[in-house]
């Protein structure tokens, strides 16, 4: 079953809300995480820098990651996961990898 409008906004508000706490809490030393207006920004030390979204009229997330391009997450009931419509991934997993990588310290997200 698809989320509606209201149901959208509160999971993807909460899931955003739940990611830049834990990487604040797991890299503040190595990035510097903004969460404003429905927007994560995440900047790496070397410059880099992803952006995660929430994207209401597709009811997604959207990513955008300097490692591995754009993507974007669609609420999968089943797998009660933000997962991609490209590829087989996760949100919290594929952030977790490359924020890992990119930092040298590992997160789970």
């Amino acid at each position: 079953m698809a989320l509606d409008e209201t149901a959208f906004e509160k999971l993807a508000t909460a899931t955003l809300s739940r990611l830049a706490d834990a990487i604040e809490d797991g890299l503040a030393d190595h990035v510097e995480v903004e969460f404003q207006g429905g927007i994560l920004t995440v900047d790496l030390d070397d410059g880099g820098q992803y952006v995660i979204n929430k994207h209401g009229p597709n009811r997604q997330i959207w990513l955008s990651s300097p490692k591995s391009g754009a993507w974007h997450f669609a609420w999968d009931e089943a797998g009660q996961a933000w997962a991609s419509t490209r590829a087989p991934a996760i949100l919290e997993g594929l952030l977790s990898q490359e924020l890992s990588a990119a930092t040298g310290v590992t997160i789970e997200l």
